[in-house]
């Protein structure tokens, strides 16, 4: 029997799961988030319990044949994310497991190893750009209450502190309005016992209303979108700056014992990943457009990537990465 590879792009909001051979898809199924950081112990079982009996029927085989996991998942140095990840899979799957960040394999869904810059947004965000040596620089993705600047969540939270100061300024959005009906909320008071709530609300829950909403005119939720796509560009700004001088040192040190120095610098390319940059244009448009007014010639590829995709081809990989292996 081939060798099974079980790769998981373990989201904040949900899980892609794709179970492959080493040549083609054997099995693809999303489930809630296993993320422990966001989900009770009990949900994330739950929902990886149904991911795996989905699995194993779809390609009519047991998850204990998988000579490799590859895990993507934000937080994955912390020790309750980490430690529940090696009991649960531990527990029903075969073979290694190789736990990173979420970034890296949407990296190498980008790239495989090339150089290239990766901006994800979705529940949260990260950066991440690989120079042409193969060292990775990542910026951002320190969660909701440190970073995760013009993520879902960070729009949803920010739009909603935007809309209470236009209130203070008696500037009408409609955003409360919506959030009202949202949460099931009978005043404004009540949205603010539910966003201070201990857990809070899922701030991301409202990107999708404030997209709506600032295609329809409304000012607050349309500044709250451009101000995403601008801190987005900030960090793909930050990270671009660090591949540039790595490789401008590297042409230096060539230069300087005599060698031939590669053509003039170009800034890498620049893929995206994640919803809010798959489904969010105006933030979308406003990140290629800060990055290209401080790099004209830098290319924003179109779509965007599969993160699950770059962890099948790390679990592919049969002897690298050996250091992150569990």
């Amino acid at each position: 029997m081939a060798p099974l590879y079980l790769a998981v792009d373990a989201g904040g909001t949900r899980t892609t799961c794709v179970l492959a051979d080493e040549s083609q898809m054997l099995a693809r199924v999303q489930t809630g988030s296993i993320k422990r950081m966001r989900v009770s112990a009990d949900v994330a079982q739950a929902n990886l319990d149904a991911a795996f009996a989905e699995l194993e029927q779809a390609a009519h085989t047991k998850l204990r044949g998988v000579v490799r996991t590859c895990i993507g998942i934000a937080g994955e140095s912390v020790p309750l994310v980490r430690d529940w990840i090696t009991n649960a899979f531990g527990n029903r799957v075969g073979g290694d497991l190789v736990l990173i960040g979420d970034i890296e394999i949407a990296l190498d869904a980008a790239f495989e190893r090339e150089r290239g810059v990766l901006v994800l947004a979705g529940t949260g965000s990260n950066v991440a750009a690989r120079a042409d040596d193969g060292t990775v620089y990542n910026v951002g993705g320190w969660g909701p209450v440190l970073g995760d600047q013009g993520s879902g969540y960070w729009i949803g939270r920010e739009a909603l502190r935007r809309a209470f100061i236009s209130l203070d300024e008696q500037r009408p959005s409609r955003l409360l309005d919506a959030v009202m009906h949202m949460w099931s909320a009978d005043s404004f008071a009540d949205v603010v016992q539910i966003a201070h709530a201990v857990p809070p609300p899922d701030f991301s829950r409202l990107s999708e209303v404030i997209a709506e909403l600032a295609a329809e005119g409304d000012a607050v939720c349309a500044a709250q979108l451009q101000r995403a796509g601008h801190e987005l560009a900030g960090q793909a700004l930050l990270a671009m700056k660090r591949v540039h001088s790595r490789e401008t040192l590297q042409r230096n040190l060539i230069a300087k014992w005599g060698g031939i120095p590669p053509p003039a610098w170009t800034p890498p390319a620049v893929a995206c990943a994640g919803s809010v940059l798959a489904y969010v244009e105006p933030v979308r448009e406003a990140m290629t457009a800060a990055i290209q007014a401080v790099w004209p010639d830098a290319q924003v590829q179109d779509g965007v990537v599969e993160p699950v995709m770059g962890a099948l081809w790390r679990a592919r990989q049969v002897a690298e990465h050996a250091d992150a292996v569990l």
